[in-house]
């Protein structure tokens, strides 16, 4: 198992939960919800500042998948979210990862259900709750089969952009 804190990331329309797990990879704990920003640039802004405050060395987003496996227009929400996060975190050493996600949202549902919260008290945390079942189910397959989950998110490129601080030299997956 590889050490070092690691973020997980659940994309929704209108939020983003992150979450983070301590540095041996063992157990996954809330940290915020981000609002989506339209532009996508404050909510990446974010994510990057968390990865720095926290020293994370791997971001796993959330794939949505639907149960038969097949892609949706959320799963190319994610990914695309996951390319341009990349890009950003990239420069940092930091790589992004994208693991299947089917469920997390309903489990994380019935998991603040059975802690007594109700749907309207939970609407806050519920991103949070998801980004946590993403990240344990991330690190729980990386401790099982010694390999990392999912597929890395390959940076999306930086067209004509001057912004030397989210320029990518894209480069081969070490992962």
């Amino acid at each position: 198992m590889r050490t070092g804190v690691r973020l997980g990331i659940d994309v929704g329309k209108a939020r983003i939960g992150i979450a983070r797990s301590d540095p041996h990879g063992m157990l996954a704990t809330p940290v915020e919800t981000v609002t989506r920003d339209a532009a996508g640039t404050s909510d990446l802004a974010r994510i990057v500042a968390i990865a720095q405050e926290l020293d994370a060395c791997e971001a796993v987003v959330g794939l949505p998948l639907n149960l038969r496996g097949a892609a949706t227009p959320s799963t190319d929400d994610a990914s695309g979210f996951a390319e341009r996060l990349a890009a950003r975190l990239a420069p940092l050493g930091i790589a992004v990862r994208l693991v299947d996600e089917r469920l997390s949202t309903v489990s994380a549902q019935g998991q603040l259900r059975q802690a007594g919260k109700k749907t309207k008290q939970s609407r806050a945390i519920i991103d949070q709750a998801a980004a946590v079942v993403i990240l344990q189910h991330a690190l729980d397959i990386e401790r099982a089969s010694g390999a990392a989950p999912g597929r890395a998110a390959e940076p999306e490129p930086q067209s004509g952009r001057a912004d030397t601080e989210t320029d990518v030299v894209q480069g081969e997956d070490t992962q």
